[in-house]
């Protein structure tokens, strides 16, 4: 440990100035991650496909004392990564940081599901973060200061699950063999590539399990049954974990799989 780090710990978690590029920021994690860095002091490019939720995220930040720099774009193939970055190059003069949020779920046992469905989840979850990090990277690679990439996983990534969730899962292993083979692969440029693996957390789509109702209780007790903490995963947790991995506190941690979980994945 240097004498700096040595002297002030939590320098290392001081991602003041750097320049963050944040896809999906519109939803529950995306947002989550936005104002987490824009009150750690980073300097924000936020993009999502609907314009509207994203101007409300980004007027949020800038509450919070951010710069930020709106694109109303999703990672859907190459030409739009490469806008983004070209964005947060135009407006601040380089990318430190990316974290991936986008992504989506299509619920359905294997014999209803039509092969389109299945790629389409493929697509969102998986080709996007591939070609989102390889253009975010390439100007990392660029600048030759390295930088930090942040991929969505799932405690699904390793898990099974019986209801539905065979595009959803394979997604999620294929975002954690990127990330271990980016980690690799960019292992001696000073880019790290880390993925957070969360299990469930409050949001708009699971705030039914949260509920008092019959049915949410005992899905819950059933879900708790295996969660060693013995309760749900609330925003907060993963503010930690993210400006760990964003900072240079992970300096030494790259290809690895962060699971959010509660210990949900110990047992």
């Amino acid at each position: 440990m240097t004498s700096e780090a040595l002297r002030n710990p939590l320098s290392l978690f001081d991602i003041r100035g750097k320049v963050a590029i944040i896809t999906g920021a519109s939803g529950s994690f995306g947002a989550l991650a936005s104002e987490v860095f824009a009150a750690a002091g980073a300097r924000l490019v936020l993009t999502a496909g609907k314009a509207s939720e994203l101007d409300k995220v980004a007027q949020s930040c800038r509450e919070l004392g951010a710069e930020v720099e709106a694109v109303n774009l999703r990672p859907g193939d190459e030409a739009a990564c490469a806008s983004i970055v070209e964005a947060a190059v135009a407006r601040f003069g380089r990318v430190d940081i990316l974290v991936v949020a986008s992504g989506k779920n299509d619920v359905s046992k294997i014999v209803d599901m039509a092969p389109e469905r299945f790629l389409d989840v493929m697509d969102a979850n998986v080709t996007q973060s591939w070609l989102m990090a390889r253009a975010a990277g390439a100007q990392m690679l660029a600048q030759g200061e390295g930088g930090k990439i942040v991929l969505m996983s799932s405690a699904r990534g390793l898990l099974g699950h019986p209801a539905g969730y065979s595009a959803y899962c394979a997604s999620k292993s294929a975002i954690d063999g990127i990330t271990k083979a980016l980690g690799c692969e960019w292992g001696p440029t000073g880019i790290t590539v880390n993925a957070i693996a969360p299990t469930v957390f409050r949001s708009p789509l699971t705030a039914w399990m949260f509920a008092d109702d019959e049915k949410a209780q005992a899905v819950r007790a059933g879900f708790l049954a295996r969660v060693p903490k013995g309760r749900l995963g609330e925003p907060e947790d993963l503010a930690g974990p993210l400006l760990f991995l964003a900072s240079r506190a992970s300096d030494f941690y790259t290809g690895h799989i962060l699971y959010a979980d509660g210990g949900y994945t110990a047992g």
